[in-house]
């Protein structure tokens, strides 16, 4: 028994997660319903274990983070990272409507009148800003609301970092940093814990899905799965142009990035794989001042696999309807479905809100998101993993582009001025 434990840990992550994302589709396909069920309770428990450390991870991470840095560079790079952020949310959606006029996906179904569908409500674009300051911070950790978090960890890291270069209460306050950097280091020795529970998690969950979900459900709207699938690998070839030009090494991003893109592929929770992004651009040698920023926030307002996913089901819809969408049409989708992919950022049923939100501001029936419903695990594990793929992308282009600033800064400075020279 010792020797197959030892074997486990010693093999790598990666393959522990492949594998088990392998065998699990082969165990839920064959097992069915019955083996869901068995299966379930294993998975619940790395989403709770994954959960556990969330917040956390993001307070000291980030706490830690801006005590590293100045105020000045992260000011620069929270304005990279929103920028960022909105341009991928829109070329996502691009691509994910190209891909789509390109093979049509519903063509050839039908909408019956008793397919119907209850979309949570949209709190809507002002409401989620608002929520980023929570009127309880207890409250905020207990739920927990993410951006909220955030927000207290800025506050309170950029107090302690004042704090800390003032001569007053410097010491007081080098000893709290201290604290807070332990517990950070404590928290990230129990990461590597859980990290050790992930695939078998992760086999659980594939195995509970795909015994759910069956066969003929991806049959009949495979067509829907396939487009979905092939917009974003086309998502990918993009980020891995963004990354060569701006210096990523591409080899080294895809071998740290396996592991957390394979776990929200499995998980559906860009927030519950927040641990194990975290690990991987600090792997990837991301300085923890960046990362510890953006990879939180990119959690929960960079969705460009949700703006895919919200592009091909409009698609889908108006083909299902008979009415392929126009060049206006596609242009309003852009615009609301990028607004609407950080705007429901948090609410539960995220996905059904960002497409129900863009279907009634383009026309589109709110029914034929019924017809979605039956595919949406396979879909949003997808929309998931490449939502996972692009916080890790824009952190990996933000530290290069770091890195080119801060040489070329280090240049300036040791130039000679010409006047000192005559």
């Amino acid at each position: 028994m010792k020797a197959v434990l030892d074997a486990y840990l010693n093999t790598s992550l990666v393959l522990r997660i492949g594998i088990a994302l392998a065998l699990g589709l082969v165990v839920g396909l064959v097992g069915g319903p019955a083996v869901a069920e068995w299966l379930d309770p294993l998975g619940e428990l790395l989403l709770r274990l994954l959960k556990f450390l969330v917040v956390p991870i993001v307070l000291l991470t980030l706490m830690v983070g801006i005590n590293q840095a100045n105020l000045g560079s992260m000011g620069r790079v929270g304005r990279k990272m929103l920028g960022f952020y909105v341009l991928t949310s829109a070329l996502a959606i691009t691509v994910g409507l190209g891909v789509a006029s390109a093979f049509s996906p519903g063509s050839g179904l039908e909408l019956t009148s008793s397919e119907s569908v209850e979309v949570p409500e949209n709190p809507g674009f002002i409401q989620v800003l608002l929520n980023i300051v929570p009127t309880n911070m207890v409250e905020a950790f207990a739920e927990p609301n993410l951006l909220g978090i955030i927000f207290t960890a800025i506050v309170f890291g950029i107090a302690l970092l004042k704090l800390r270069e003032s001569k007053a209460h410097g010491e007081v306050a080098e000893r709290v940093y201290g604290v807070v950097s332990g517990l950070n280091e404590v928290t990230m020795k129990v990461m590597a814990g859980v990290l050790q529970y992930v695939p078998i998690g992760v086999f659980a969950i594939v195995a509970s899905t795909a015994g759910e979900q069956g066969m003929n459900t991806i049959l009949a709207l495979g067509d829907m799965v396939m487009v979905l699938y092939i917009a974003l690998a086309v998502q990918l070839v993009v980020y891995g142009v963004l990354m060569r030009l701006n210096g990523v090494n591409l080899m080294d991003f895809v071998r740290e990035a396996r592991a957390p893109v394979a776990t929200a592929f499995a998980t559906q929770s860009s927030s519950g794989t927040l641990p194990l992004t975290l690990n991987a651009a600090r792997r990837l040698g991301v300085p923890q001042s960046i990362y510890g920023f953006s990879l939180p926030l990119g959690a929960t307002i960079n969705m460009d696999g949700a703006g895919i996913r919200i592009a091909i089901s409009a698609a889908f819809a108006a083909n299902v309807i008979g009415v392929p969408l126009d060049f206006v049409t596609m242009l309003e989708i852009v615009l609301i479905g990028t607004l609407a992919s950080i705007g429901t950022a948090g609410v539960p049923g995220a996905g059904i809100v960002m497409i129900a939100t863009v279907f009634a501001q383009v026309g589109l029936p709110i029914e034929t998101v019924a017809l979605l419903v039956s595919i949406d695990a396979l879909v949003g594990m997808g929309a998931t993993a490449m939502n996972v793929t692009g916080d890790l992308v824009c952190t990996s282009v933000i530290a290069r582009s770091e890195d080119k600033y801060e040489a070329a800064e280090a240049g300036s400075s040791q130039a000679v001025p010409q006047e000192q020279l005559s």
